[in-house]
């Protein structure tokens, strides 16, 4: 009977020697990183003190997603001698020079995506990478501070696709208005005198118009998380017909040292581009009862894409 009593007792000092440790472990942690707050808090007010300098401001950040696979006597598949594979890539890089009278803002934005499948069995199919995913844009930004917030702006805006059908169609939007910056990431440029240049080969639909220019872009880094939304709208004064919009997203968050993960997509609406993939598709069917595709007809589907894969901090 002693000797469990004397047990019992071991037993329980054991464990409030435990709980006690515990509270002490708990204790120094919130003290620690109550400390660690502190400094974050800190070092955070002085890189917005290095931010609100003047001078050059340049970055980036990107995505990098791919998978391969190959398949043998694979039987319960309808290919089961193949191999397969995709890459995509995306990148994401600004240069401003922010000055007290004057700023000017470049970024770059591309998305760039492969992919493959080779049937093994069969000597006439295409067993190169292709390209599907191709999204180029590169934008230039001048303006002249008049307050604060508000400046009044030039802007260079171009936009086609790299690995396929270069410059065909190609955007080149030329404007002057105005920008607001109401706070220190977000960017609105709002100029109703814009022309936008529509480049392409042939006889096709696309035809260059006067109208108004909008862009929206909003950037920041918090911790290890970088992203970016860009919304750019151009509105014809000539026809409806000939505006569009394009809404680009980046996110990325940085797991170890420089390597992390990240998901961008997009959204894009533009009638013209509708219209001219319409119509090759009606010549490559060549049906004459088939009413011809037009801007009166034409169903103007929601374009979009998006890429999940490791990012890099550049």
């Amino acid at each position: 009977m002693k000797r469990i009593i004397l047990i019992g007792f071991l037993l329980f000092g054991v464990i409030v020697i435990n709980a006690q440790t515990k509270e002490e472990l708990q204790a120094r942690k919130a003290e620690k990183q109550a400390e660690a707050n502190a400094a974050q808090k800190e070092a955070n007010a002085i890189q917005a003190e290095i931010d609100a300098l003047p001078g050059w401001r340049v970055g980036a950040f990107g995505t990098i997603g791919g998978s391969l696979s190959n398949f043998k006597n694979w039987y319960a598949q309808g290919t089961p001698n193949n191999a397969s594979g995709n890459f995509g890539i995306t990148f994401n890089g600004f240069a401003n020079l922010i000055e007290k009278k004057f700023f000017w803002r470049n970024t770059l934005t591309t998305n760039l995506n492969w992919v493959k499948l080779d049937n093994k069995d069969i000597d006439t199919d295409d067993s190169s990478f292709k390209p599907t995913t191709d999204v180029f844009n590169l934008s230039s930004l001048y303006g002249r501070n008049l307050s604060k917030s508000f400046a009044v702006s030039g802007l260079l805006e171009y936009r086609t696709t790299l690995l396929d059908n270069f410059n065909d169609p190609g955007y080149l939007d030329v404007g002057i208005g105005g920008t607001w910056t109401p706070v220190t990431n977000l960017i609105v440029v709002i100029h109703p005198l814009n022309y936008n240049f529509v480049f392409s080969s042939g006889d096709t639909v696309f035809e260059s118009s006067m109208g108004s220019k909008i862009i929206a872009d909003y950037t920041r880094k918090i911790g290890a998380i970088n992203f970016k939304t860009n919304l750019s709208v151009f509105q014809s004064y000539k026809s409806s017909d000939y505006s569009n919009w394009t809404w680009t997203n980046s996110f990325s968050y940085t797991l170890w040292k420089m390597i992390g993960v990240g998901f961008d997509f997009g959204l894009r609406s533009n009638k013209q581009e509708a219209l001219n993939y319409a119509l090759g598709q009606y010549d490559q069917l060549a049906i004459p009862v088939q009413t011809e595709p037009s801007f009166d007809n034409i169903d103007n589907k929601l374009q979009s894409y998006y890429t999940i894969g490791l990012s890099y901090k550049f």
